[in-house]
């Protein structure tokens, strides 16, 4: 009799010991996905709240081709080509900054009116490269210093500058 209400005893221990065992993993795969859920939050309001300055610059009859000219930038290159890389070059076409050549890390799958190279590649010289991945200026920041030495402008940085 002992020798089953161990067994039971066992049986319920170790099950228990599994679902907490479980219960932990799914925990922390869970919080794993709230963080990453929370960091492209956090980068979409971060993109938002700068297109958002877009609009204001816009508004005041501002742009940003002005303020390249204004502090001698002719021709630039572009860092990010999503939605604002792209908006970017759309504004700069035609006026007197010329978008040399963009960056961005998947290079080989976008496709645009200029040519999009890895941040990887040699970099031709510009007067400027301006970042439009906001969220991660810094780290692109410091590793396209170690590539070329113009400066390294980050796109939120103009708009509340323009």
């Amino acid at each position: 009799m002992k020798k089953g209400m161990i067994a039971v005893f066992s049986t319920v221990a170790g099950a228990a010991a599994g679902m907490a065992a479980g219960a932990g993993a799914v925990g922390k795969k869970t919080m794993a996905e709230v963080q990453r859920q929370k960091g492209l939050a956090d980068k979409h309001l971060a993109l938002y709240l700068m297109m958002n300055q877009w609009v204001k610059i816009k508004q005041e009859n501002k742009s940003i081709p002005e303020y390249l000219e204004r502090n001698g930038y002719k021709e630039v290159a572009v860092y990010g080509m999503n939605y604002a890389g792209e908006t970017l070059y759309n504004e700069l076409d035609g006026s007197g900054v010329k978008v040399k050549y963009a960056i961005d890390r998947n290079a080989d799958q976008k496709y645009a009116d200029v040519d999009v190279i890895s941040p990887e590649a040699d970099l031709p010289d510009v007067d400027a490269i301006i970042v439009t991945a906001i969220t991660f200026f810094d780290e692109i920041e410091e590793k396209l210093a170690e590539k070329i030495s113009c400066p390294i402008l980050s796109l939120e940085d103009i708009l509340y500058e323009a």
